[in-house]
Formats: C-alpha cells, sequence, structure tokens
C-alpha cells in the first residue's frame, strides 16, 4: 500500500438499468463495444490507468490532472457521435466526475475519501456531461478552452464538508480560459496548427515552428480575424487529430494546417486551409522556392488566406501585413536557431550558444532589433549565472538598442524589463514588462520575467499567476510551473502545489529524456523531485547536474533548494555559499530571501551570515 496525491476520474452510464430492462443483450454489447472502442484506447492515449470496470461504467488514474479532463472532453465528444447512430431510447451518454486529492492505493485498487468523491461528482453531472471538484478546477482553469459553471457547494454522501463543484461544458469557449474569445466585430475565426517537419532532421524543428509563429502573428494584424493564440495551437504539436476535432475543442471555424522541408538553399512548403465543421478544404497550395523568397512566401500564404475566407482589411492592414522584422533571410534563420537554443535550456552552455547565433544574425542585418533583445535576455541569464565578463551596462545598452531600432517590439520592452530586474531596480522593471504585455499578452519571456519581478517583491498572487500564464505560453517550459508551485506554496496551498510540481516535473523528465546533458532540467528537476518526496531520484539528478556545471549559480542554487527539501541543512548551504559566492547579483539574494524551499536554513548561523554578507553588483 502507497500513499500518494492523484487525479480520480469515476464514470457511470445515465439511465443504465432502464437500457438494460428493456434490451439485457443489446446494452452488454454496446457498452462493451464502447468500453473496447472509446474507453480503454483513449485512456491507453492519454498515459491514464484503468484502475477497474464497475459493471455500468469505470474508475481511471491520471497523473495529470489536465490530462483527465481532456480525456473527459474528448470521450464525451466521441461518444456523442457514436449516438449519432442509434435511435433516440438507445443513446448511452456517460457521466463523469473527477477529482483530484491523496488516496491510498495497491496493485489493484484504490482507497480513500478522494475516490468517493469523484464517485458523488459523477452523480452530480448530467447525462453527457462532466463535473470536477474545485482542487481540479484551480489546476486546470488556466490550461483548458471550455466552460466552467460554478455549482456552489454541495454537500456529498459520506464526505465530511461541503465541497465546491463546477460543471464542465466540452467544445465551448472558455470564459476564462488561455485564449482570447471571438468578438463579434470578427469575421471569421482560425487556428494555425504548428507545421510538420519533413526534413527529416528534428534539428530543423525550429524553423517549422517559426514559420508557424510568424504565420500567427501576421493573421493576429487582421482585425476582422480570430487568431488562436500560439500557445493554445501549439499543444497539438505532433498529435494526428482531424481538424474537425481541433476545431470543436478550439470552438474556431477554420484550420491551417501545412508542412515545411527545407534542403539546403530551397524550401518545399505545403498550406492547406480547412473547414472545421465539415473538413472540406478551401484553399491548398505547394510552394517550391529559394529560401531568399521566404518573407514573400509568407505574405502569399497570409494574403491567400484573407482571399480565401473574403476578409475586410482596414485601412493600413495589408502594408502592416508586409512588414518584416529583418528583410535578410539568412539573419532570419539565425535568428530562429538562436531562440531554439534559447528556449532549450539556460545552462551556459546553451545560452552562450544562442547569443553566437544572434550575432550571427546581426553580422546579416545589424539592424535586427529582436536579435538584439535576444543578445540582451542570453547576456541577463549569464550574468545572474555568474559570468564576470558581463556587466548590468551592457544588458541595458543592448535592450535600449533594440527599442531603439524598434519602439512597437514587445521582446525588447521584455529584455529591458529583465535587465533593469537584474539590477535590482524592481519599479522600473514593472513598467518594462507591463508595456510589453501591453504589446503582446502571449509573450513567454514577458510573463515569466515579470513573475520573477513580483517574486522577489513578495507578490506571490500576482507571480503565480504570471507564471501560469508563462507555462501555458511554452508548454515545454518545466520553469515557469515550477515557479508557479513555488508560489502556490507561498501562498498555503500545499495540494494546489504538489500538483502543479508534478506537471512541472513532467516537462522536466521529457526535457531530460530528449537531452540527458541538459543540467539545467536536472538541477531544477531535483528541487521538483525533493518536493513531491523522491529522495532517491533527487540525489540521482543532483549529483549529474552538479558534475555537468560546477560552476553555474543557477545550478548550485536550485540544488541547495533540493538538499533543503530533504532536510540536508549542511549540503544545502555548501551549495548556496557556491551560489552567493563573491560577485553574486542582489536579485538572486533577493530571491533566495521569499524562497519557501530554503525555510528550514532560515534559523542556521550559516544563513544569517549570508545575509549579512554584501552582493558585489546590483
Amino acid at each position: 500500500m502507497e500513499r500518494r496525491l492523484t487525479t480520480i476520474l469515476s464514470a457511470d452510464i445515465a439511465g443504465y438499468s432502464r437500457l438494460m430492462e428493456e434490451d439485457e443483450s443489446g446494452t452488454l454489447a454496446e457498452l462493451k463495444g464502447r468500453l473496447g472502442q472509446l474507453v480503454e484506447p483513449m485512456l491507453q492515449k492519454s498515459g491514464a490507468r484503468l484502475i477497474k470496470l464497475l459493471g455500468d461504467g469505470f474508475l481511471a488514474e491520471f497523473a495529470s490532472v489536465v490530462n483527465a479532463v481532456h480525456f473527459a472532453i474528448d470521450l464525451q465528444t466521441a461518444n456523442e457521435a457514436r449516438n449519432t447512430e442509434m435511435p433516440d431510447d438507445r443513446r448511452m451518454r456517460f457521466r463523469i466526475g473527477i477529482n483530484l486529492s491523496d488516496i491510498i492505493a495497491d496493485a489493484n485498487d484504490v482507497y480513500g475519501d478522494g475516490v468517493n468523491v469523484a464517485s458523488r461528482l459523477e452523480g452530480l453531472a448530467e447525462p453527457g456531461g462532466i463535473c470536477i471538484s474545485d482542487t481540479v478546477y484551480q489546476h486546470v482553469r488556466r490550461h483548458l478552452s471550455c466552460t466552467f459553471e460554478d455549482i456552489g457547494k454541495r454537500q456529498l454522501k459520506n464526505i465530511s464538508g461541503a465541497v465546491q463543484v463546477y460543471r464542465v461544458s466540452p467544445g465551448q469557449p472558455a470564459a476564462a480560459g488561455p485564449r482570447r474569445r471571438a468578438q463579434s466585430s470578427h469575421q471569421a475565426s482560425i487556428v494555425v496548427l504548428p507545421f510538420t517537419n519533413m526534413s527529416g532532421d528534428p534539428e530543423q524543428d525550429y524553423f517549422s515552428d517559426g514559420m508557424t509563429e510568424d504565420i500567427i502573428t501576421d493573421l493576429s494584424k487582421i482585425s476582422s480575424l480570430f487568431v488562436v493564440a500560439r500557445n493554445s495551437a501549439f499543444t497539438f504539436k505532433g498529435q494526428n487529430v482531424e481538424a474537425d476535432q481541433v476545431a470543436q475543442r478550439l470552438g474556431v471555424q477554420y484550420v491551417l494546417e501545412g508542412s515545411v522541408r527545407k534542403s539546403n538553399q530551397r524550401l518545399r512548403i505545403t498550406a492547406q486551409l480547412i473547414d472545421g465543421r465539415s473538413n472540406g478544404h478551401l484553399w491548398a497550395e505547394r510552394y517550391d522556392r529559394n529560401f531568399e523568397d521566404i518573407f514573400d512566401l509568407q505574405d502569399e500564404i497570409s494574403r491567400n488566406i484573407v482571399e480565401a475566407l473574403r476578409l475586410r482589411l482596414l485601412p493600413g492592414e495589408r502594408e502592416t501585413l508586409a512588414q518584416r522584422p529583418t528583410g535578410n533571410p539568412e539573419a532570419y534563420r539565425y535568428y530562429l536557431m538562436g531562440r531554439s537554443f534559447f528556449n532549450r535550456g539556460h545552462t551556459r552552455r546553451m545560452l552562450r550558444l544562442a547569443r553566437q547565433l544572434f550575432a550571427k544574425a546581426l553580422e546579416y542585418d545589424p539592424d535586427y532589433a529582436r536579435a538584439h533583445a535576444g543578445t540582451a535576455d542570453c547576456n541577463s541569464h549569464l550574468l545572474d549565472a555568474g559570468d564576470t565578463e558581463i556587466s548590468v551596462d551592457d544588458i541595458m545598452a543592448q535592450s535600449e538598442r533594440a527599442l531603439g531600432l524598434d519602439p512597437s517590439l514587445a521582446e525588447a520592452h521584455a529584455s529591458r524589463g529583465l535587465a533593469l530586474y537584474t539590477a535590482g531596480r524592481y519599479d522600473e522593471a514593472d513598467a518594462s514588462f507591463v508595456k510589453s504585455l501591453s504589446l503582446n499578452p502571449e509573450l513567454f519571456e514577458a510573463n515569466l520575467f515579470y513573475g520573477r519581478n513580483c517574486f522577489n517583491r513578495g507578490w506571490f498572487d500576482k507571480a503565480a499567476e504570471l507564471f501560469g500564464k508563462a507555462a501555458e505560453v511554452n508548454p515545454q517550459d518545466f520553469r515557469s510551473a515550477g515557479l508557479q508551485s513555488m508560489c502556490q506554496e507561498s501562498l498555503g496551498e500545499h495540494a494546489e502545489a504538489v500538483a502543479i510540481a508534478r506537471q512541472a516535473l513532467g516537462r522536466a523528465e521529457r526535457a531530460v529524456a530528449e537531452r540527458p546533458d541538459d543540467a539545467d532540467a536536472l538541477a531544477f528537476g531535483a528541487g521538483l523531485l525533493a518536493f513531491i518526496g523522491e529522495a532517491e531520484r533527487t540525489q540521482d539528478w543532483a549529483e549529474r547536474a552538479a558534475i555537468m556545471e560546477p560552476d553555474d549559480r543557477y545550478m548550485q542554487y536550485n540544488l541547495a533548494c533540493a538538499y533543503a527539501v530533504l532536510g540536508k541543512r549542511e549540503l544545502a548551504l555548501d551549495r548556496l555559499e557556491q551560489a552567493l559566492r563573491p560577485g553574486a547579483l542582489r536579485s538572486l539574494k533577493e530571491f533566495m530571501m521569499k524562497d519557501s524551499d530554503l525555510n528550514i536554513l532560515r534559523d542556521h548561523p550559516r544563513y544569517a551570515a549570508l545575509l549579512a554578507q554584501e552582493t558585489d553588483r546590483p
């Protein structure tokens, strides 16, 4: 037997007794068909465990609460599609309840109030409906595009205390979801799915992803078109999902999908615009071009979509669509490569590679504002990691250069905000981040860096909101989710903190699986493992990270957190002293003072000595 925090989903068939009375053999055959053809394959795809069948339903366990709600929505959608083939009085509809709680488990079953609550929530659901507890709602409300209806606190049978319950409506736009909602002024709505890299080289993903992001950016400039944000669109990367299912889940009319094949200086790009209601093709094209024609090609794709959807363009929008941050294809290519390395991890090796690629982009186009902003970001992180060759003044000059070239560039304002944060000038940093987010609310760096700025000031509610948004925008990033978990712990919401930490750990595990030498993921993941109680794995990950990056302040700080959570105070202080050795930034020290992972060290004389130690730089 073991006790663990997990997500339990309970489902049954509404009106099953009546169906059995009317046609026992037919009802049993249909139920077995739905379990075998819908439920079990979908559970397997979701990585869930089927605990047991319950006669007219089933009980399942999910490691991810988000995946549990996704599964419930997809199951109800697929089940309803199957119902259309049956007479009204023979249709089967699932009722589903989902709860996140501590349970007791063995190899064959699960026990405890957490299981009972899921079962009682199922009983509150309407036929074809889903009910979730408040712990589930708090975790998924920022991550899913669906409607959550508060139906109040309910007293459940044999459960002490009232339970806050929410009804989930699948296939509808979220009232407080992660994407913008289409307004009546929009003529049409569209999602641009990540273009598939057909080059045969996974390293070329940077280019297909960059193409997709730029098309999203271009189409977002059209006031009459609602465009699903990048974060929602990229959740479908690598998935084989029909266009009508994507359109239904996101509540849009049209889906753009395509592929990119890049070979030396030649490009082959396919694109197709699909009606999400009928799966019919409105427009499709294949482009065989030289790489130097990349910007003309992007313009042509945007124009073809405008024409296919018969959109009205306001004065100036056609010119805005044609504007490019650089006119040099090679500068663009090196910039996308730099962004790819920057997003892979904040180890010094990755940051220096990214900076080199941004520098190469600037050789081709010295006035490329995004490359200047990217360089400033790399230098800020390298300064934080202990690079003594970089100064705050250097970073400020780089970010000011980016703003001088393009005052409307959200990335440049975020870079300036990070430079000000690094310097400990938190009020000024606030203003830069607010400006950046006003220009692009979906910008990952602005949300992440602003969250750090708020965390250092003890504004944990605001920081948690920003880190949560950053985690939505970049579904691969483990740092933002881990920092959100830290904020929830500081706010006294331990169950929520643990649930988010498990999600962050899943992201870190995927990063390590893809790049076993990712010391950033190993060190940060060690802290997450310690927090959820996996001491043996914590030690393993910590040792691997320490070998790879022994001099990196980031790594040392994260390892200190991991050891502190495990209760190994002396080891934690050894690492913390390395992180705060001469040359440390004031922002790192102030972050340490707010970090709940280090609470066990507060009364130690060595910790007091670190607090008394002056930082060499602002």
